[in-house]
Order: C-alpha cells, then structure tokens, then sequence
C-alpha cells in the first residue's frame, strides 16, 4: 500500500491530537483546576505542558521501535515481558480510555444542556447521543475519522483563539494580582488535572500504522501538537481568570470558559463558547474513541480480551460496539469530577510504568535516556500530588484506585482461564500483512 494512501499525514495527525486533548482540556478542567489553582492556574498548564513533552518524546519513540495500533498497551508487553502484569496494566489502561470518554460525554450533555436548561436526565441523554454518533463515524473508518477532525479542530481553534485574543484585551489585573493568589503549593495539586488536559497526544501513537512515513512524522507530530495545545491553555486560563472572579469559575467549573465569554460578549458569547464546547467535546469522543478501539483490539489480539474485539464490522471492529456499550452505565452512574480525577490518576500511573519499562528498552529505540527518565519521574510525581491532595475531598480515592488494579488483574486472570489464551508480543510481520489485507479488502469492496 502507498504511503499517500495513509490516513494520517502530519497535520492530521496533529490534529487528531488536539482534537482529544483540547476537548477534555479546556471545558472540563479548566473549571476543576481553577478551583485548585486560581490564578495560578496557568503555571499548572505550564507544568502540565513540560510533562506531557517528555511523556510524548518517550511515547513516540516506542510507537516507532515497536508499530502497533495498540500503543501504550503494545509498549508494557514489550517491555514487561508476556505476563499477567502486561496483561492487567493494558485492561486497566484501556478501561481508563473509556472513563475519559465518558467524561468528556457528560460534559457534552453538561454544554448541551445550557441550551435548553433541561434536567440532568436530559443531559445523559445528550452524552449518550453524541458516543452513538461517533460511533458511527469510527465505524466507517480511520479516513473519515481523520477528516472529521480536521473539520471540527480548525473550527473550534478558530473560536477559541478568537475568544482569547479579545479577551486579553479586557483583564481585570486585580484578578491576577499577588493579593489573590493562593498558596504556591496549590499549583502544584494542580498539575495532576492540568496534564489530564494534555493526555490526548497519547491517540497519536495509535495511528502509526495509519500514519504517512512515522519515522519523520511521528516526533514531529507530537511535538507540534503539545507546543500549540500548552500556548493555547495557557493564554486561555489567563483569559478566563483574568475576567471572571475564582468564585464564579468554581460555580461555573464544567462551562467556566463560556460563562467567562458572557462578560465580554454577552449571551450571544455564552451560546457560541458552548457550541464551541459541544464541537470541542464531540472531536475528543471522536478521536479517543479511535484509540480505544486500536487499543481494545490489539488488546484481543495478544489475549488479553475477548477474541469478539477483532471482529470486523465495516472498516473498524467490533471492540468499538463493546466499548460504547460499556461506556453507556459510566455516563449514567458516575460522577464528573470523580471520573475525570480517576480516570487522570489512572493515565499518570499506567504513563510512568510505560517509561520505566521504556528504560529497559532505551537501546532498541535510541532514545534519551535522561528525557525518558525525566518522563517516568514526571509521571509518579504527578501522580502523588493528586492523590495527597484529592483525597482530602475524596478519602476512599486510594480505595477506588486500588480496586481499578484490582479489577484489571481479575479480569485478566479470568480471561485467561475461561479463553486458554496467553498473552504474546505481536509479530511485525505478521501483524502487518493482517492490517495490510484487511485494509486492501476494504478498498476492494468500496
């Protein structure tokens, strides 16, 4: 198959990326750190933004020493060996994909629900329809994937940048002065949720086999991607703290980007942040459900789910109807700000088990073992802010994390048992001519 062929050349690739990360970023967490933070918030993004280098740099370099659609999932088998500990950190990982999606889902329905001021039922549904929609878009393939996000990012970074440009214009330097700042220690608590806003740049490494010469892009994408995303978190958080008193960002926290338009625009500024919100949110949904669906099938394919993942139906698989179906009950039964503080603990864990095995593997792709190092200490640094801070607000947190570990290894020791399959690394060769025949039977058949 041609290169020219690929879905993902270097500008859809960033753009898939700023499509996940920007929606769960920007109009989820903005809110939630701001609380944390105040108008401290945008050295968090900083903070936040250096860590995700560090971890894209890594990440990168695995997708191009082992290609696999997996990504961090392919990346623990390598590195930790064909064993049940790979095989629950994968499940656990791809279950954390799921909780983000949902999250980004309830805070669809949340925007969605500005519009008619409708009542909590109202807005699962709205979440609901929006997984269903995208559903349909994967199913079609990574083609149209691709194309919808570029669509759906130029628009929504159009707004935004629109948004932020005018708004610097009219700050309130009270808002931003040294008399309102909270304790320096808070923007540290802080990094935890303002590096979830980032975590979308881990879908680029599953479009590597969909990806235009990944030698030269990949790097590169993931670069570009987290450098436009940090400069656009962080004029944004200066924006909105800098026009809309802490209290009412806490009051506002899942639309305090649109509720920080209103003073500037009026209602007309409100109704068209939190269209750009709805687009902001539905491109995240569209591009995590993409790399959840890579990863759920990678995932059957080295035994660690249900053979049904590999399925195909249309030009994606049938991991991608079991996934919407499970992310269905977290939308209706889980709570936002749980979620997202979960789901974020998760990644941050699971990232710097990645690096640390990356450690074992630095000579097979060459990469720096300082940077990589500086990643995996990133991570569970990060990680132990929250959880100490959080878990003031939410004393079983630990509990809950402890039990999604927990979970993950039933679940594989169970597979295992009831499938008689083993967890095995992927042969290149043959894992390329299966995605490269079932690429060509799809062609033929169009």
């Amino acid at each position: 198959m041609n290169q020219s062929s690929k879905a993902f050349g270097l500008w859809s690739a960033v753009f898939l990326g700023i499509g996940s990360m920007v929606g769960a970023g920007i109009f989820i967490v903005i809110g939630q750190a701001g609380a944390i933070a105040g108008n401290l918030v945008w050295v968090s993004f900083i903070l936040g933004g250096i860590a995700a280098l560090l971890s894209g740099y890594s990440l990168a370099k695995l997708a191009l020493a082992y290609p696999s659609r997996g990504g961090i999932v392919e990346y623990l088998v390598q590195s930790f060996g064909e064993g049940v500990f790979s095989g629950s950190a994968g499940v656990l990982f791809y279950f954390s994909q799921l909780i983000a999606i949902a999250a980004v889902a309830k805070s669809f329905g949340a925007y969605a629900g500005t519009f008619i001021h409708g009542t909590e039922g109202m807005d699962n549904l709205f979440a609901l329809g929006i997984v269903g929609t995208f559903i349909l878009i994967n199913l079609v393939g990574a083609t149209l994937v691709a194309r919808s996000e570029n669509v759906i990012v130029v628009i929504k970074l159009t707004v935004l940048a629109v948004f932020t440009s005018i708004a610097l214009f009219y700050i309130d330097p009270k808002l931003l002065s040294s008399a309102d700042m909270p304790p320096v220690s808070s923007l540290f608590y802080a990094v935890g949720l303002t590096f979830f806003a980032y975590q979308g740049f881990s879908v680029i490494t599953n479009t590597v086999e969909d990806m235009e010469n990944p030698s030269r892009t990949m790097l590169k994408a993931m670069t570009v991607t987290i450098l436009l995303v940090g400069a656009l978190y962080i004029l944004t958080s200066v924006a909105v703290l800098g026009n809309l008193p802490l209290p009412e960002v806490i009051k506002a926290k899942d639309y305090a980007l649109a509720q920080a338009a209103q003073p500037i625009f009026g209602a007309m500024g409100f109704k068209i942040m939190a269209a750009t919100a709805l687009l902001a949110t539905a491109s995240a949904i569209n591009a995590t459900l993409y790399a959840a669906t890579e990863i759920g099938y990678t995932l059957a394919k080295e035994g660690n789910l249900p053979k049904v993942y590999t399925y195909n139906v249309y030009s994606s698989f049938e991991g991608l109807v079991i996934s919407g179906l499970l992310i269905v009950p977290m939308i209706l039964f889980l709570n936002l700000s749980q979620v997202t503080t979960i789901a974020a603990l998760v990644v941050l864990i699971i990232q710097g088990i990645t690096h640390v095995g990356h450690l074992f593997r630095i000579k097979k792709t060459g990469a720096n073992v300082w940077l990589v190092l500086g990643a995996a200490v990133g991570m569970f640094a990060i990680a132990g802010l929250t959880l100490y801070h959080t878990s003031k607000q939410m004393p079983l947190l630990g509990f809950y994390l402890l039990g999604a570990f927990l979970a993950a290894f039933v679940i594989e020791i169970a597979l295992r048992l009831i499938t008689k399959r083993t967890i095995s690394k992927q042969s290149q060769k043959s894992f390329f001519s299966t995605i490269e025949s079932t690429i060509r039977k799809i062609e033929g058949e169009k």
